[in-house]
């Protein structure tokens, strides 16, 4: 086994309080996949950014191979003192120069090296750090959010060459697809503790629950063990003459135990201040258009939305998602065309860049919008402390400015500000930025309980799977403007367009799996990859298979609607009832047999 490249042992730091990390370790290898998790403030970013050097602990030990080049992407990038983003991305190549074609980088991410940093967009600034640490090659990679600001293509894109690299990757993300498309090892920050699955992100959840609900049963069996000692001590028979030393000190030990256990930081306890229903329409589009500078941003789209729809709007950075969706609730008017708004609406609107925060407010005004300490749920008046707490807000904390809160707890209180307000049309932009996963679980909770319409922008796909009924995105012709929706989820949608040739850019190669990539192992190129035999087959038969049970469910629920067939021969009936429900088993089961066999075939020739 090759010898780490990066070690972190037993390492110790305090910011005040209690332990920001207890302990905590880490080992990178070669070709490592690492998934570094954890909830918001546990430490996640420190614990990388002692590992780049950046930060030093109170305690422990750092050790990096003296041959080995590491490289950081921070998750908000210090373009300070440079012009350009050539400047920029030049001045973290090592002494020998770039060891590859950086013109070659910068298309593949989409970057111009003559661009001005100070006219970076969020999207641009991230494509741009990356820029400067793949240009580097290192040896280890560290990447604090790296999907942040990212659009779609460009995500999928960065996975690809991550998979591609020979460099050992430790990233943390709130991304899930990307985590469990990129990683082959996982790290659980806890408690300022770090505990590790030998498995990639796909396995940690559950892996994480079956851990918490083992420690909830041994913290019950140490509360048990403790009552029975006080009982001996208060009541045994031996106790009454003299207290046994050697009991006395366990018991000490084992209420020790319990005062330092350092329970789990608590979930937000999400729930929306639902208002009445809306009318049954809620937004008819006709014929919308918006240009600008001559270009087509959205170009005679129309839509009719109905009350709990739930629509998702993805696209490229700079395609207009925001202003499709700021026409759509009447916040932006058309150059041409109609938007009507239905009745009874009561909209919330949750913008990615949390605007409604004022740096200067209390944490309590951005809830209460500064009128007094109480907000009205429903029937329930409860004081805003109280309803903070459920967003995990310490007490205290309502009274502190919004500018000392952290990214994590600024997402927080905009949901926690939003979700006060009685609505029945919830509009989310880039809901999911900042969010740990925890807090993203319960979000997905409360959206499928939500009674009212959603439109969500997101670029998250696990989360737009979980949560949408239908897409809109641009076109796959590539035209602008042209805006169409697809039926589903996030990938309902990929499976709809099934190789259009501007949907979606694909590798040749396939995508190894991270095992692979973890292991160094060289992956199969796309030109080996083919149907089986036994998949050609089926592609050439389920067709007519699917056709004669059609024809079948057609026959037997027509005999079926026969009123009088079940008192003429009530066996025949339940048999022909028995039969109906085996043929449309049947049928679902050959289409989407049919469905997985023809995207395979689409995918392997496109």
């Amino acid at each position: 086994m090759a010898p780490p490249l990066l070690t972190l042992e037993d390492i110790r730091l305090t910011f005040g309080g209690e332990p920001l990390l207890a302990g905590a370790a880490l080992v990178v290898e070669p070709q490592a996949r690492i998934a570094l998790v954890g909830r918001n403030g546990s430490g996640k970013s420190t614990l990388m950014k002692i590992a780049a050097g950046l930060i030093e602990a109170d305690n422990g030990k750092r050790f990096v191979d003296p041959s080995v080049t590491v490289a950081y992407l921070p998750q908000d990038p210090d373009f300070t003192g440079f012009d350009t983003v050539a400047g920029f991305v030049e001045a973290g190549l090592p002494p020998a120069g770039a060891p590859g074609d950086l013109s070659r980088l910068y298309d593949e991410l989409g970057v111009d090296p003559a661009q001005r940093c100070a006219a970076l967009s969020g999207g641009e600034a991230r494509r741009t750090a990356l820029a400067r640490i793949f240009a580097a090659d290192p040896d280890v990679l560290l990447l604090d959010e790296p999907t942040n600001h990212l659009d779609l293509p460009a995500i999928e894109a960065l996975e690809a060459r991550l998979l591609a690299s020979r460099a050992a990757v430790v990233a943390i993300s709130h991304d899930r697809r990307f985590l469990q498309n990129v990683t082959a090892r996982t790290v659980w920050i806890d408690r300022g503790q770090t505990r590790f699955l030998d498995r990639g992100f796909k396995d940690f959840e559950a892996w994480r629950d079956k851990t918490l609900e083992e420690e909830e049963t041994a913290a019950h069996k140490l509360d048990r063990k403790i009552v029975a000692e006080e009982h001996w001590v208060r009541y045994g028979v031996t106790a009454r003459r003299k207290r046994n030393v050697r009991r006395m000190r366990e018991l000490a030990d084992l209420r020790k135990q319990r005062r330092d256990r350092r329970r789990p930081i608590g979930a937000v306890n999400f729930s929306a201040n639902e208002g009445t229903p809306s009318g049954k329409r809620v937004i008819l589009a006709e014929k919308i258009s918006k240009y600008y500078g001559g270009r087509a941003i959205v170009d005679d789209f129309s839509i009719e939305i109905a009350r709990s729809d739930r629509i998702g709007i993805v696209g490229p950075n700079g395609a207009g998602k925001t202003t499709l969706l700021r026409m759509l609730i009447g916040d932006l008017a058309p150059d041409s065309g109609k938007v009507t708004l239905g009745a009874g609406l009561q909209m919330i609107n949750l913008d990615q860049r949390r605007a409604s925060l004022r740096e200067d407010d209390r944490v309590a005004d951005a809830i209460t919008d500064g009128r007094g300490d109480f907000v009205t749920i429903g029937d329930e008046k409860r004081h805003v402390a109280s309803y903070l707490k459920d967003f995990l807000f310490k007490p205290e904390q309502w009274r502190t400015p919004v500018s000392a809160l952290s990214g994590g707890e600024r997402g927080r209180l905009a949901l926690a500000a939003a979700l006060v307000k009685p609505s029945n049309l919830l509009v989310l932009d880039e809901p999911t930025n900042d969010l740990d996963l925890e807090t993203l679980d319960l979000l997905e909770e409360l959206i499928a309980d939500y009674q009212g319409t959603l439109l969500i922008v997101s670029h998250d796909r696990d989360f737009l799977d979980k949560t949408v009924t239908s897409i809109i995105t641009t076109d796959p012709s590539g035209k602008e403007g042209q805006w169409t929706e697809y039926a589903g989820g996030y990938d309902d949608m990929i499976a709809q367009r099934r190789g259009a040739p501007d949907a979606r850019k694909r590798a040749i190669a396939p995508t190894p799996s991270p095992e692979k990539a973890d292991s160094g192992a060289p992956a199969r190129g796309r030109a080996d990859a083919k149907l089986t035999y036994k998949e050609k087959f089926a592609l050439e038969t389920l067709p007519a298979k699917i056709e004669a049970l059609t024809k079948e469910i057609g026959a037997l629920k027509a005999a079926l609607a026969d009123a009088s067939l079940f008192a003429r021969d009530a066996k025949a009936f339940n048999e022909q009832a028995a039969r109906l429900e085996k043929a449309q088993s049947g049928l679902t089961a050959a289409e989407e047999e049919w469905l997985a066999l023809e995207m395979k075939r689409e995918e392997l020739e496109s």
